[in-house]
């Protein structure tokens, strides 16, 4: 019997019809085209081109309103450094693999991996709502793990029968580029398994479009057995405007816990005055700075690799400067590692 089915849901959503404010608009008109991003910022030339170039291989995907809080003019800015595609992608020493993190030694089922104790991590679809050139699984098979209901089924079955795992990760791509409607069919499953105890939910469309927090997403998130948790994806403090803010604000009120995780980047957030505004933002806006991540060496991302050791100073920096909540720890993934590796 089918764990899942198309039409089921166990939590009623209230219906609206979709106008230009909803989060699915904002995301249906989002720059897709290297020639207009670089338009739109009115970059020289020699930008649009390698734009072009390295943008075959990974496209290019950026909402407007993440775009708008970008410096006109200026290729360095740190919010555009992470999504605008770069002739240095195309250029990868053999050490950036396509498989950094090692993914596809950790299934376990159609788009189920697991690779610590007592977690397990659903892919729930390849779809994202910004394409970060860094990103660890932009090469990442998603195809062979449609978000279909048959792969969800078997994921569930799986994790219905290990009643060592506590604890389900919802990732991708991005959960929350779902519909409210099946994000809470699925919920409502893994809802329905005793031995499970949280359910982390990891995603940077909020950052990207806060309107995507909506009525029916903490309609769904509480009340359930199950604590969910939110973990966000924020690497600059430009990324937490107000609106950003308030939309996590409305998570934190429903009682959600928010944690932040960013990845070090070259020329982005390599530097302390950086770090230190950007991990004071995110605990002023009752959002815990959980990792600062160095970089995984994913093929096409090697112009944003920052030494591990400075890294470690950085961290050390910040403890002079923040109280000790507010350093997040630097840690690294390694492939068939029991956890994350803790740097400082």
């Amino acid at each position: 019997m089918a764990i899942l089915s198309s039409t089921a849901c166990p939590v009623r959503l209230n219906q609206t019809r979709p106008d230009k404010t909803t989060w699915q608009q904002i995301l249906k008109e989002a720059v897709r085209d290297p020639v207009e991003l670089c338009r739109l910022l009115d970059l020289p030339s020699k930008y649009v081109e390698a734009a072009q170039r390295a943008s075959s291989t990974f496209p290019v995907l950026v909402p407007r309103g993440f775009l708008a809080k970008m410096a006109i003019g200026d290729p360095h800015d740190p919010l555009l450094r992470q999504v605008m595609p770069l002739d240095e992608e195309l250029h990868s020493p053999p050490n950036f693999t396509t498989d950094p993190v090692g993914d596809r030694d950790a299934v376990r089922r159609p788009g189920l991996l697991q690779k610590y104790s007592g977690r397990s991590l659903i892919l729930t679809t390849g779809a994202c709502a910004v394409h970060c050139r860094y990103c660890f699984r932009r090469h990442y098979p998603y195809s062979e793990a449609p978000p279909s209901t048959a792969a969800w089924n078997k994921a569930l079955t799986h994790i219905a029968a290990d009643t060592s795992i506590e604890e389900v990760l919802l990732s991708g791509g991005d959960p929350l580029t779902l519909r409210d409607e099946r994000l809470a069919e699925l919920a409502g499953h893994l809802n329905d398994m005793p031995h499970l105890r949280r359910l982390r939910i990891h995603t940077r469309l909020p950052i990207m479009i806060p309107q995507r927090v909506t009525d029916h997403l903490l309609q769904w998130l509480r009340p359930a057995r199950l604590t969910p948790i939110f973990v966000i994806h924020a690497n600059h403090p430009k990324e937490l405007d107000e609106a950003v803010t308030e939309s996590l604000g409305r998570l934190i009120d429903h009682g959600v816990p928010v944690f932040n995780q960013s990845v070090l980047l070259r020329n982005v957030n390599d530097d302390l005055e950086t770090l230190s505004e950007l991990c004071q933002r995110l605990v002023n806006a009752r959002i815990m700075p959980y990792y600062l991540h160095q970089l995984d060496r994913v093929a096409g991302a090697a112009h944003f690799e920052v030494p591990v050791q400075k890294g470690v100073e950085l961290i050390e920096g910040l403890r002079t400067r923040l109280p000790g909540y507010a350093v997040p720890r630097f840690v690294a993934e390694v492939p068939g590692a029991e956890s994350k590796i803790v740097i400082a």
